[in-house]
């Protein structure tokens, strides 16, 4: 399991039929960073995971990927490697807060 933010949206008007009326979302994973580990810096890359949680454009979320991705519910049959399993409230860190949902 990873952490990342929503950073956009996916639409794609073809696709494979296992695909329609999934929602896809732009994620750029957030790593602790090593310097200051009670902060998050992000990654290099992006993700597009399919989201059937109802997340939103700057949410921290949880995903999972590869085959574990398809072990989410509705999924198996599903051509995906990336599924937001979970909306994150809060991380804390070495006991500090780095993220929080309220802030």
């Amino acid at each position: 399991m990873f952490l990342a933010r929503v950073e956009g949206l996916v639409v794609c008007t073809k696709k494979d039929p296992g695909m329609n009326g999934r929602k896809l979302l732009l994620l750029r994973p957030q790593l602790v960073d090593d310097k200051d580990p009670t902060r998050f810096k992000a990654g290099s890359n992006t993700v597009v995971a399919v989201d059937s949680l109802g997340a939103g454009l700057g949410e921290m979320v949880m995903f999972c990927q590869g085959s574990s991705a398809r072990l989410a519910p509705g999924m198996r049959e599903a051509p995906v490697d990336a599924v937001i399993i979970g909306i994150v409230d809060c991380v804390d860190v070495l006991g500090k807060v780095v993220y929080s949902a309220r802030s």
